[in-house]
């Protein structure tokens, strides 16, 4: 049974099917929708409805059934038994036939998923990939489909559009290719709008921005958005009403104004309550100490094509970097914050030599770049998180595989046994093995990441990184795809494995609530430039760059 829930008040759906849809009739009703999966149920029987023009936000933890109940409506869960009715404007949305039901998708029915380097086809521009969507479902020429495309990309933030569509999703930001994806599913102008966290790669001010576009879009074409999402600022700000999802099952429902200022549910209250904590060492820095990595004049440049003739024989750059400074400590986070494409994941990756750079990057006082082996010794000291852990983690290797490979690289004498001891610890060590009896824990190894929800798979990038005992990871954007709940219990993580083995932390984000919690020092990056730098308390107290205080004042 689902727990009340306040002001729900279930449609005739019955006379929804009989006859066609009225003026005012809900857009779609969702009616006793159960999904399982070999029998097991994920979803209990829910029942909401959305009005045409209507905001609902439908917010939870990872595995409370959110993003399953949004991809059933188009009927994209690959296995699923689904029972009940979804009725969007007089069909039923789980028995019209598939061909019926592929002709609403991305024409009445758009959806944007929540992680486009998984969803964009990486053999296309994202140009292509959006005039391909008009060209099919409009039948626009090629042409108007191409300059379609363009004035999209613009109108979803993007900079340069003429040239960004030209871009590959690999040549674009996290933010980029999330804004990239927005501007396909809007591109036929449609009736329900399934965005499950739509902004989740995108920074505190893009965030409004996609958030205005939205809602233009929505007031001018009477648009609906089921907006699926963790991030409870966004929600305050942008929907009417909210639905509250624990274990399959919705335990409260009602206005956004109301449910936020009255919660009745103890989960909801808990969700509510789930700001991100500082719990750091704070003492006082040797003054001798030298940094675990520094940089000085660090300039990163990509080269880009010459239009015409000159193409031929020389290219052009882009400075995604330029004249980078920076110090990090032992046992210390240096937070670098910045808009997306500003130059904060270019950053990481030079320091972790995985860029061609000039100027100085040194890793415990050693330079990259020296030889094969000299560079295989530095990669034990400083180790990765990277932002999306689904695309990181590869879906052809088990739990036991995917954490003790470095092991096979850093410490090829250990045996079979001995390896499998290693990750049983570095599982246990990042909160794996929590609830498990001995049995389930150790039959935890031969899973695959596609088994596990995202916290649970951002744990395992930690394990992975910490299995060959290094003294700085970098993190980027460590937490951005998580739900509320699970970022506060993944950050605690971070803190806790600080202040233990003494770790230092580069640490990538967007979030100023993540900076808030972690970061000793700040580093705020604009177009490839450090605009800002300060101790963490004084720079976020008393901002003196007119880019940073911007930064600070969209995240509330």
């Amino acid at each position: 049974m689902t727990a009340p829930m306040r002001g729900v008040r279930l449609p005739n759906v019955g006379q929804t099917l009989g006859g066609g849809p009225s003026s005012s009739d809900p857009l779609l009703i969702v009616a006793d929708l159960r999904i399982s999966f070999a029998g097991r149920d994920v979803v209990h029987g829910i029942n909401f409805s959305i009005a045409p023009g209507e905001k609902l936000a439908l917010v939870g933890e990872s595995g409370s059934g959110k993003t399953v109940t949004a991809l059933s409506l188009l009927r994209l869960v690959q296995n699923a038994t689904l029972s009940g009715r979804a009725v969007f404007m007089g069909r039923d949305l789980l028995s019209i036939p598939e061909r019926e039901l592929r002709g609403l998708r991305g024409q009445d029915i758009a959806m944007i998923f929540q992680e486009p380097m998984t969803a964009l086809n990486p053999l296309f521009t994202v140009g292509d990939q959006i005039a391909e969507v008009l060209e099919l479902k409009q039948g626009l020429a090629r042409s108007h489909c191409a300059q379609e495309a363009i004035r999209l990309i613009a109108e979803t933030g993007i900079t340069e559009p003429e040239r960004r569509v030209k871009a590959y999703p690999h040549q674009l930001s996290g933010g980029q290719r999330q804004r990239a994806m927005i501007a396909m599913a809007l591109a036929c102008q449609p009736k329900l709008l399934l965005a499950d966290e739509p902004t989740t790669a995108l920074d505190v001010t893009l965030r409004g921005q996609i958030l205005d576009l939205l809602a233009s879009f929505q007031k001018k074409n009477g648009m609906a958005v089921l907006m699926i999402t963790h991030d409870l600022n966004l929600v305050r700000r942008f929907a009417d009403r909210v639905i509250v999802m624990e274990n399959g099952h919705i335990v409260e429902q009602g206005a956004v104004a109301e449910v936020f200022a009255h919660p009745q549910h103890s989960y909801t209250r808990r969700l509510i309550d789930s700001k991100p904590v500082r719990d750091v060492a704070e003492g006082e820095l040797d003054a001798g100490a030298q940094p675990v990595m520094q940089a000085r004049a660090l300039r990163v440049a990509y080269p880009t094509p010459r239009p015409g003739f000159k193409g031929w024989f020389s290219h052009g750059e882009f400075v995604a970097v330029q004249g980078a400074d920076f110090q990090l400590q032992a046992g210390q986070t240096l937070g670098v914050m910045g808009e997306s494409g500003s130059g904060k994941s270019t950053l990481a990756l030079a320091a972790l030599g995985l860029l061609p750079f000039t100027g100085e990057m040194q890793v415990t006082g050693q330079a990259w770049g020296l030889s094969a082996a000299h560079n295989k010794s530095m990669r034990r000291v400083v180790q990765v998180v990277f932002q999306d852990p689904f695309s990181s983690l590869s879906p052809r290797l088990t739990v036991e595989e995917i954490v003790g490979e470095g092991l096979l690289v850093h410490e090829p004498g250990l045996s079979q046994a001995q390896r499998r001891a290693r990750v049983l610890q570095a599982l246990l060590d990042v909160g794996m093995g929590v609830g498990l009896d001995e049995a389930r824990f150790s039959s935890l190894i031969q899973r695959y990441p596609h088994e596990f929800s995202g916290g649970q798979r951002q744990r395992l990038a930690i394990a992975r990184a910490l299995i060959v005992q290094p003294r700085i990871l970098v993190l980027d954007e460590p937490t951005s795809a998580l739900d509320v709940t699970i970022q506060k219990q993944v950050l605690q993580l971070l803190q806790r494995l600080q202040r233990e083995r003494g770790l230092s932390y580069l640490l990538i984000t967007h979030d100023v609530d993540v900076i808030r919690a972690m970061a000793h020092h700040i580093v705020v990056m604009k177009d490839g430039h450090f605009v800002e730098t300060g101790q963490a308390a004084e720079l976020l107290a008393a901002p003196k760059h007119k880019y940073t205080r911007t930064l600070l004042a969209a995240a509330g």
